[in-house]
């Protein structure tokens, strides 16, 4: 059972249901996975180098929403993020829109989403500061998620650090000893002020009239980097909805399978297949919006710094996961292989062939 499938099945009905809030971000989504590993754009040549055999395969799409895509992408990530990992303990703070502003989020997601994570980072850059156990300068990832478990908008950015500072006059790296690093309601009171501040002073965002005083941060101890890491992959580059979740698409009547958060058993949500296509398909982002960004010393520019503070950290005897080695080759993306069907060699990447065009050669 595929999304597309469904999407392909249902998309005049889904259409006529909500063609007044289906963007154009949207559309082009639809599109893009609408014609994902089909032969109606152009596909991929291959030539085998020992044999004569040729073969032509339908190309992805590429598209961040699509369930088939981003496979590489995303491993490529988790990779360089690990190279990134340091022999620390590390703690992941969830910053959560609450409910009311979610409507904010449906209509004006781009300003909305960009506003949260530039006043989340700046909460954690400032509780750092005033920290009397870091006081220094810290690295963190953010990630947005905009779903919950069950699919609905649910708008949050996850952000992992290594639990410690570093001092850039004495040259010192600081840790941060315990599993405590900063009182969640603190957080929340700051992250609430600044986030309305932010949004009010943009004229286009209007602001419900009913806001809750209390909103909702955790800050938890979470051990090492790495399984933190593989959690925040999990969506990061592909569709919100695998498709192995989806059960079936019976009668009108969708059904996937999720993890409930409380129980964490698995459970089934059923809906009208119109309506589970909208679930998915809200979660689109706007175009260009980063959806992960990293920030202070885990920022792209800080890695000659970073590698000092790793090596640093060696040399006081801390120990290195075989994964958070902390001289490590620069990760390369990995290049596509097929084999031929005939001698089982591999074969080579000739170009890719367009219908209104010819061969265009591999670079």
């Amino acid at each position: 059972m595929r999304f597309i499938d469904i999407l392909r099945d249902h998309l005049d009905e889904f259409n006529e249901r909500y063609q007044g809030r289906i963007t154009t971000t949207m559309r082009q989504a639809i599109h893009a996975m609408l014609s994902c590993r089909s032969n109606s754009q152009s596909t991929s040549h291959w030539a085998c180098q020992r044999c004569t055999h040729t073969a032509d395969f339908p190309l992805s799409c590429g598209h961040r929403s699509c369930p088939q895509c981003q496979h590489h992408t995303t491993q490529d990530w988790l990779a360089k993020q690990q190279a990134k990992l340091l022999p620390v303990d590390y703690f992941m703070v969830t910053f959560t829109l609450p409910f009311e502003l979610r409507v904010v989020a449906k209509y004006q997601p781009e300003r909305l989403y960009q506003a949260m994570f530039t006043v989340a980072a700046s909460v954690l850059k400032d509780f750092a500061l005033n920290s009397s156990k870091l006081a220094g300068d810290i690295g963190f990832t953010g990630v947005l998620h905009t779903h919950s478990r069950r699919r609905d908008l649910h708008p949050h950015i996850h952000f992992i650090l290594p639990a410690g500072s570093f001092n850039k006059h004495k040259k010192h790296w600081q840790k941060n000893k315990g599993k405590y690093l900063f009182n969640a309601f603190n957080l929340a009171k700051v992250w609430r002020a600044r986030l309305l501040e932010n949004l009010t002073l943009q004229p286009t965002v209007t602001l419900p009239v009913s806001l809750p005083k209390k909103w909702v941060v955790d800050c938890r101890h979470v051990g090492k980097g790495l399984p933190a890491l593989q959690y925040l992959s999990r969506y990061l580059y592909r569709g919100v909805l695998a498709d192995k979740n989806i059960m079936s698409d019976i009668d009108g009547q969708v059904c996937f399978e999720y993890e409930d958060s409380q129980s964490q058993s698995t459970e089934v949500r059923t809906l009208p297949t119109v309506q589970f296509l909208w679930l998915v398909l809200q979660h689109v982002l706007p175009k260009g919006l980063r959806r992960v960004r990293d920030y202070g010393l885990l920022r792209g520019n800080a890695k000659k710094l970073r590698l000092q503070i790793q090596l640093m950290l060696a040399v006081t005897g801390a120990q290195f996961q075989v994964t958070e080695s902390p001289i490590i080759a620069e990760v390369k993306r990995r290049l596509a292989t097929r084999y031929c069907p005939c001698c089982q060699q591999p074969m080579r990447f000739m170009g890719v062939v367009k219908r209104t065009t010819n061969l265009i050669p591999a670079t």
